[in-house]
């Protein structure tokens, strides 16, 4: 990923290296493991994968069936924190067709509670933020793999997964006990099959599991695209409490069955994980830009989105409480020559269907000034529209330029590959 960073004035530190790492389990692959977010394209997915990541080195997890385990991160650039999930697979060498099933969720506060941006630049500075999570004692007792995943509040839009060993002990149950958990949810990779999250905002699941934690600061959303069907708790049941685990029912449905975790339903890599819309500069780090002048745009949050709708059809609205930026995830690769939209649109940043094919990876489109799409994995992403006070460079690029509005101080951002 390559990027420049800007520090906007405010004295806002540009934190590009030290993200976050789970080190309580202990994880797999240290040293090798690395504290960023997986690639875009899934290339690395699951737990990073290069070689060597399955390597335990020492590390060792022993868990009983039915006991609360500690769970607990090392780093600094914790984006504001996000949404979590705790999931577990008994392939001890996971790979890209393994199940994952959810153990546990945290909507909001994950990894760092009330934390508007980030806690500084030091990659080993340990979270002062306890969380756990239980483990069914009625899943069955033997080796397996162990998942932290998380969804970035500010910043990039960005997955994060680290893995480690576990052995479960106690007398154990039916494989179906497990097989009925939810899989893990994937967004903003390709696995993902087109799931992705706003900027700005705590994440609801669409199936967190019969085990949720709420810790959120602000406005929860469901993540949108092809992200499954959303479970509602059981009739009479209540929202989940700050810090309170419930059971929002149904614990057999898949809440992402595009997802390579279901076997009976592999996902569908070929559709790109759609960029955020691009962010202003408020509270909290500072991730990539480039600088033309100093800069003072107001921050912008974009209104919920409901899963169904693939397409904003109109520009986001600023939420009423604790507005937060956005930001789009540079693409995985440079372009080599630009064209515009093969599909749906034509030159002068026409925009192409949602999934209907293009020819230059990585290219980044904007539609008449106010929204973006952009080329991966061969296919255009849903239209996205561009943050509040902003406006993008009509065309076809490798780079996409958003820049204030005339009654702002002018500043530039550039997405390159």
């Amino acid at each position: 990923m390559l990027f420049t960073a800007f520090v906007a004035a405010g004295g806002f530190a540009t934190l590009a290296s030290a993200h976050v790492l789970m080190n309580t389990p202990k994880p797999y692959g240290v040293p090798a493991l690395h504290n960023g977010p997986l690639a875009p394209d899934g290339s690395d997915f699951p737990c990073q994968s290069p070689d060597g990541v399955y390597n335990a080195n020492g590390a060792s997890n022993v868990m009983a069936l039915g006991s609360a385990q500690p769970l607990a991160f090392t780093g600094t650039a914790v984006h504001g924190g996000g949404s979590c999930q705790i999931s577990i697979t008994y392939d001890t060498a996971p790979n890209k067709n393994s199940v994952w099933k959810v153990i546990h969720s945290i909507e909001g506060g994950c990894p760092a509670k009330n934390t508007p941006g980030n806690l500084g630049n030091d990659p080993n500075f340990p979270i002062p933020f306890d969380y756990s999570f239980p483990l069914p004692e009625d899943i069955p007792a033997g080796n397996g793999t162990i998942a932290w995943t998380w969804l970035n509040k500010i910043g990039n839009r960005e997955f994060y997964m680290n893995c480690a060993p576990v052995t479960l002990t106690g007398a154990g149950g039916a494989k179906s006990n497990w097989e009925s958990l939810p899989n893990m949810l994937v967004a903003n990779i390709a696995p993902g099959g087109g799931c992705a999250t706003e900027e700005g905002k705590d994440y609801k699941y669409p199936n967190p599991g019969k085990s949720v934690q709420s810790f959120a600061s602000g406005e929860l959303a469901f993540p949108v695209g092809s992200c499954g069907a959303v479970v509602a708790p059981p009739a009479g049941g209540d929202e989940p409490s700050p810090g309170t685990p419930t059971n929002p029912g149904n614990p057999g449905y898949s809440a992402n069955p595009g997802n390579p975790g279901s076997p009976a339903n592999p996902g569908n890599p070929g559709v790109p994980a759609p960029p955020a819309p691009t962010r202003s500069f408020g509270g909290g780090g500072i991730f990539i830009t480039v600088a033309t002048s100093d800069v003072a745009a107001a921050p912008t949050g974009a209104a919920p989105t409901r899963p169904a709708d693939p397409v904003p059809t109109a520009e986001p609205t600023e939420p009423a409480a604790a507005p937060q930026p956005a930001v789009p995830s540079p693409p995985s690769a440079q372009p080599t020559g630009i064209s515009p939209p093969t599909t749906g649109g034509g030159a002068g940043g026409a925009g192409g269907a949602a999934g209907s094919p293009c020819s230059s990876e990585g290219a980044w489109n904007c539609i008449g000034g106010t929204s973006f799409q952009r080329c991966a994995s061969g296919s255009w992403s849903q239209v996205m529209a561009v943050a509040a006070g902003t406006t993008c460079k009509v065309g076809t690029s490798s780079t996409l330029e958003v820049v204030a509005s005339s009654k702002q101080r002018r500043f530039a951002v550039k997405f390159r590959a």
